[in-house]
């Protein structure tokens, strides 16, 4: 196990939490990816929509989702979903970290981290021998972030779609 802030408590998700997951996320996307995904694409994600899309995930029977909270004095911090690799349609025996997201205004300060290192003991305890993640290919920050926590790019590259505009991505992966 790994050492978490002081006084972070790193949980499982529920209802309540969907609202200010939604405004981390959101705000992570405006933070982080302003100049590497569309202006536009930014300014129309919605927050409430967001939260929404939160509660029904969280809802839906079945899901494999894994959503975690960081949270500390009763406010969240930062949030991660992961579950199994999603190769097109078909799922694999990987772990894939879907997102991981700290609050602008905390970002370097052993959140990220944590929520990292308890999904990556999480998805080992559980028999995975990968993890892997897509990011921005631009996002000198986030990657930086992944290396040093001992995820590789694999070579693997791939466009998302973002107002019209083809945003690159790299895949990486962790093995034991």
């Amino acid at each position: 196990m790994h050492d978490t802030p002081h006084d972070l408590r790193i949980r499982e998700m529920t209802l309540a939490d969907c609202r200010p997951v939604a405004e981390i996320r959101v705000g992570g996307w405006r933070s982080a990816y302003a100049g590497l995904v569309p202006r536009s694409y930014l300014d129309a994600m919605d927050v409430a929509e967001d939260t929404e899309r939160r509660r029904a995930m969280l809802l839906k029977p079945g899901n494999p989702v894994v959503n975690l909270v960081a949270e500390r004095a009763g406010e969240i911090l930062g949030w991660a979903a992961y579950g199994p690799y999603r190769d097109g349609e078909v799922r694999t025996d990987d772990a894939e970290l879907y997102a991981l997201y700290v609050r602008p205004g905390h970002w370097g300060g052993g959140i990220g981290a944590a929520l990292l290192h308890t999904t990556t003991d999480r998805c080992e305890t559980a028999g995975h021998d990968r993890m892997l993640l897509w990011v921005l290919k631009d996002n000198a920050r986030a990657r930086r972030f992944y290396e040093h926590h001992g995820f590789t790019p694999d070579g693997a590259e791939e466009p998302f779609e973002a107002a019209g505009v083809e945003v690159p991505e790299v895949r990486y992966v962790r093995a034991p």
